[in-house]
């Protein structure tokens, strides 16, 4: 169902049943359904409450409307309002743990407790080290190999569909561990006025200051990051010592609920509310 914000018709979709947990997607600029099917599993004694984004997926806005991160902000805590008031508790992926981040600094009253998977880093240098090394990992002779198998097979003319699929995977490639595992995860779409809106409205942002100055104690939190995430280590390290959170590392790259499912709904399941 659609919920109508500001203005904005954010597409919503709820699955399960007790404590509420909203979960936030990444991007930014895409949408929900990559993370389905392994985030559902995270529904068995609890209700997860997903939406599209502004500007993403479902919710799609036109070229007038901002889609700064600061926008992003209100509309959660609009979304908050809609589902009843009270504190949130937020289970946010890659870009969505870096809202998930935002939304607590501007409004840390609201926000009962953290759960950030391959979280976005909160600093410039995290953020240009990540295109660094994820430019360099397209580069792979193994990957740039594929591409050009990929474009002389003729799968363009003969299965479009297919060709589209597999043209996706190879882009999504870097993200993981074993480039190969990028044909599990769900195909999705980014709107890239949304991106490119979003990371040009955190330019220089650096939240570290921000987040030492939060109040205390802080919500319960979690950090989860893969350590061969292209996003580096350091990042999620950092943040779990200012949120005083919760750190688990696992083997694998930019997508756990993917390269490691059983791990990934184990950590979770055990740090978010249920009934």
């Amino acid at each position: 169902m659609h919920v109508a914000i500001d203005g904005v018709r954010l597409f919503t979709r709820r699955v399960g049943a007790g404590p509420r947990v909203v979960v936030l997607h990444g991007g930014p600029g895409a949408h929900h359904d990559y993370l389905l099917p392994q985030y559902d599993r995270l529904a068995t004694g609890r209700e997860l409450c997903y939406y599209d984004q502004r500007g993403g997926g479902q919710s799609p806005v036109d070229r007038e409307t901002a889609v700064g991160w600061r926008e992003h902000v209100a509309d959660l805590e609009a979304l908050r309002e809609v589902l009843g008031g009270g504190p949130l508790t937020l289970l946010g992926y890659s870009w969505g743990g870096l809202l998930a981040v935002l939304f607590y600094l501007e409004h840390p009253d609201r926000v009962a407790r953290l759960a950030l998977v391959a979280p976005a880093a909160i600093a410039p240098e995290y953020r240009a080290e990540f295109d660094r090394e994820f430019a360099a990992r397209m580069a792979a002779p193994e990957i740039v190999a594929a591409r050009e198998e990929l474009r002389a097979s003729g799968l363009r003319e003969r299965e479009p569909a297919a060709y589209r699929k597999r043209a996706f995977e190879l882009s999504v490639a870097g993200y993981f561990r074993d480039w190969r595992d990028a044909r599990q995860l769900t195909p999705f779409r980014v709107t890239a006025r949304t991106q490119h809106a979003v990371w040009e409205s955190l330019r220089g942002e650096d939240l570290r200051a921000r987040l030492r100055a939060s109040p205390v104690p802080r919500p319960p939190s979690l950090v989860l990051h893969g350590t061969f995430d292209p996003i580096p280590s350091a990042a999620s390290r950092e943040l779990a010592g200012l949120l005083g959170a919760e750190l688990v590392e696992l083997p694998v790259g930019h997508c756990p609920h993917v390269e490691a499912t059983d791990a990934f709904v184990k950590a979770l399941d055990g740090f978010l509310p249920r009934v």
